[in-house]
């Protein structure tokens, strides 16, 4: 993955960071697109909690470096340290198996923020593709719009798609007994140290995301445990439940009316409830986590999303590798 000659990177040395769980579909696809960045990454790190597919020999195909971390003991805090603490770069870059660049100039935007001292944390884009459902198309628009904020006020982020500082993270490292937001408990305790955070638009990735009823009322459900446990004075009673749900599901409907797609309305209606379902679960949960809740908040069903080209500028031809991948 290291290139013989390189454009400057301001000094700074890179590590990406991939999570991964069976993911044989999509990882081929985002190691390609590390490999054709501008500036490639100087190491590329792989932590597999249990694969049972082709997912490690791709990965050891792109000369990537694999850490293994037992399903038993997996959080999403915990699978970072391990990929963190493998690391050699001075910025740590984090990005799903399952999500991959849209421009050769990603890394290079993605780090670019770092020459500013006070920055802890950088984020980029999130775009969905032909298989992503209606209203996740909706939420990936509203926190992740075109316009970058170099200094953002806020700890929302997310290492789908993320960088830090790294010797930030070894003060800091990942809390692992939070069962999700990880990345927004992190980014919370850099901004309270005087640090900021930089949302970058330039930087977008492609989120190869379509999920089931069940996993993603477990993904909410796990999201809002977290929330809780980080801002402790949160809740959500069943009533704005609802509400929220009817609320959101009804907006969605509108646009899909005005796009000339309800024939999604189905599907609009499944996943707002799931979703509200789920947060209102988490809200709800006492005391510590089950081990089997856990479990099927980690360990879903696989699923098989597609993939698209977006046709822009210094965009990645990934069809031209389908071997691996694509």
């Amino acid at each position: 993955m290291v290139a013989e000659a390189r454009p400057q990177k301001a000094g700074l040395t890179t590590t990406v960071v991939i999570r991964c769980l069976n993911e044989e579909e999509h990882i081929g696809r985002l190691l390609t697109g590390l490999s054709r960045q501008a500036v490639p990454p100087d190491q590329v790190v792989v932590v597999d909690s249990g694969s049972t597919d082709a997912t490690l020999d791709i990965a050891r195909r792109f000369d990537a470096e694999v850490h293994h971390i037992a399903p038993e003991s997996f959080s999403f805090g915990r699978a970072l340290n391990v990929g963190c603490r493998a690391a050699t770069g001075d910025v740590l870059l984090f990005v799903s198996a399952h999500v991959y660049p849209v421009h050769t100039s990603w890394l290079q935007d993605m780090v670019a923020p770092f020459v500013d001292p006070a920055v802890a944390l950088s984020y980029g884009r999130q775009i969905g593709n032909e298989q992503t459902r209606f209203s996740e198309h909706r939420i990936l628009d509203r926190w992740f719009p075109p316009r970058s904020d170099p200094a953002q006020r806020h700890p929302f982020c997310n290492n789908a798609n993320a960088a830090v500082r790294r010797s930030l993270w070894e003060s800091w490292p990942y809390d692992e007994e939070l069962t999700g937001l990880e990345d927004l408990a992190w980014a919370k305790n850099a901004i309270e140290h005087g640090h900021k955070v930089a949302y970058i638009a330039s930087a977008p990735v492609v989120h190869a995301h379509r999920e089931t009823f069940l996993q993603v009322a477990n993904r909410y459900r796990r999201e809002a445990i977290a929330h809780k446990a980080i801002y402790e004075d949160q809740e959500m009673p069943a009533g704005e439940a609802a509400w929220l749900a009817l609320l959101n599901a009804g907006s969605d409907l509108a646009h899909a009316t005005r796009e000339r797609r309800l024939r999604e309305a189905g599907d609009i209606l499944s996943f707002r409830t799931a979703q509200f379902l789920g947060t209102y679960q988490g809200f709800q949960q006492a005391g510590p986590v089950r081990a089997d809740l856990k479990r099927r908040f980690y360990y879903p069903a696989a699923v098989r999303p597609g993939a698209r080209d977006l046709g822009t500028d210094r965009v990645i031809d990934y069809g031209a590798t389908p071997e691996e991948g694509a």
